[in-house]
Order: C-alpha cells, then structure tokens, then sequence
C-alpha cells in the first residue's frame, strides 16, 4: 500500500524515536463502533448524556447515569479492539513504544495488550461503593444490573452494595473530581522523557489531559497529531493528518509478522 509523504514522515519517526509514546481520544474508538463526545454524532449532542458524567447529579440520582450509561459504557464489554489499539499494541511488543496515555475509559488499550496504559480519565474496570468503599469488577456490576433488569426490580438497573446499600460508580472521572493522581503523574512522567509523542483520534480540548502533549513538547519531544479536525497544538506538530485507519495499516507494513497481533 502507498502512503502519503507525511505519512511515511511519520512511521519513520516512529521508527527512529528511542521513547515514541502515544497519546489517544475517543477517535480511535469510533473506529470500533463507540460513539465519541464532541464529533458531530458525539454523545454530548444529547443534553441528557452530556450531564451523565457530572458527579453532584450522580449522587443525587445515580439512575441517571445507570440509564444513561449502557451505549458508551455497559454495553461494550464484547467489543473487540479496532485498528489503532491493535496497531500501538503491535508496536509495543516491537519495541516502538514506550507507553499508551488514553482519554478513553473503554479499556480497549489493556484488551489489546498494550502496557503501560496510563488511563488518565479512568476506567470501568473497577467499581467503588460510595458509602463503605467495597470494591466490585466491571464483570460483577454487569452480572448485578443484568439481573436487576431481568428481575424488573429498578428499570434503571443502579448496582447496590450488599453490605451497606450504598451505590456502586464506575472509577471514571467525572466532572467534577480530580483525576487519578498515579495516572496523571505517570503519564506526565512518560510525556516528559519521551521524544516523540503521536496523538491520535483527540481534539485536545479538555484539560488537564491536553495539557500531556504539551508538557512532551515543552521537554523537547516531536510532536505528531493524527485527529479528525483541528486541534490546537497543530501548530507545532511536523506531521498533521486526519486518517486512523491508514496510520494503522501503515505500522501493520513496519511491524514484523511475529509482533502483531
């Protein structure tokens, strides 16, 4: 397959980088049938999910969310990793990257196999109870609110601790709380020893995260920005393009055949 020259720019930076690390949003998701945020049929186009996230509404009234919640969250536990997971993935095991910081909150980095994944948004993978703090897998919370559902006990299906009637929330950051320390600092850490950070599918919007790739850039790091519309450090990228699927099969001809997937 031939690429464009900025194409081929970039996996030759990717090639030659000591630490390329790779920076990614909702776009490389989409590709896997997940509905982004922000993009023209983004989950924030409903006002309804636009508020799921915010943790004062939440507490008030966790069915919200729970109804809410089943497209962009509960609903995706049999969803494959697309293109761009498998690719970063492949470049680990190759040697090619040195880490993953993610926006998204699917866990299709670690299905993949990807590791480190610095999840600076959070994740479903775990559950907390508000009240008491007892901790539940995405798996177990699934298995609960299918049963709720089936037993037509609450239409929302709210998971409930069995100890103290608290309510279960999935460890994504809402607005409103802080993000997770340890994966806000290791993914500092990660952007600021690295010298090459490739972006992509984020539109760089929403911080504190966007401010990642910056702080990669400030340590001297080559910026690369791959994302379906502007963003607003593409000003300082030497490469800027728009195409996921074909970044991805552009490192499926660099990766050697016992490192892919």
């Amino acid at each position: 397959m031939t690429f464009s020259d900025g194409m081929k720019a970039l996996i030759d930076a990717i090639e030659s980088a000591r630490t390329p690390v790779f920076f990614t949003g909702a776009g490389v998701s989409t590709l896997c049938g997940i509905p982004d945020f922000r993009g023209p049929d983004g989950i924030y186009r409903d006002p309804d999910a636009a508020r799921m996230f915010e943790i004062d509404l939440f507490d008030r009234d966790p069915s919200f969310f729970y109804r809410n919640a089943d497209r962009l969250v509960y609903g995706n536990s049999e969803t494959r990793p697309g293109p761009v997971h498998l690719a970063l993935a492949a470049l680990q095991r190759a040697g090619r990257c040195a880490g993953v910081v993610t926006q998204n909150i699917d866990g299709l980095h670690e299905r993949a196999g990807s590791d480190p994944v610095f999840a600076v948004h959070g994740s479903a993978a775990l559950h907390h109870c508000r009240r008491c703090g007892a901790e539940k897998t995405f798996e177990q919370i699934r298995a609960m609110r299918e049963t709720l559902k089936r037993d037509g006990k609450d239409a929302a299906a709210v998971p409930r601790c069995e100890k103290c009637g608290g309510v279960f929330k999935p460890d994504i950051t809402f607005f409103g709380e802080a993000l997770p320390q340890e994966a806000f600092e290791g993914a500092l850490a990660l952007a600021r020893k690295c010298d090459l950070m490739v972006v992509l599918g984020s539109s760089l919007t929403v911080q504190p995260a966007a401010s990642i790739p910056v702080a990669a850039a400030r340590a001297g790091a080559r910026l690369a920005i791959v994302n379906r519309g502007d963003t607003p450090l593409d000003a300082l990228a030497f490469f800027r393009g728009d195409d996921l699927a074909q970044f991805a099969a552009a490192v499926a001809e660099i990766v050697p055949p016992k490192s892919r997937p």
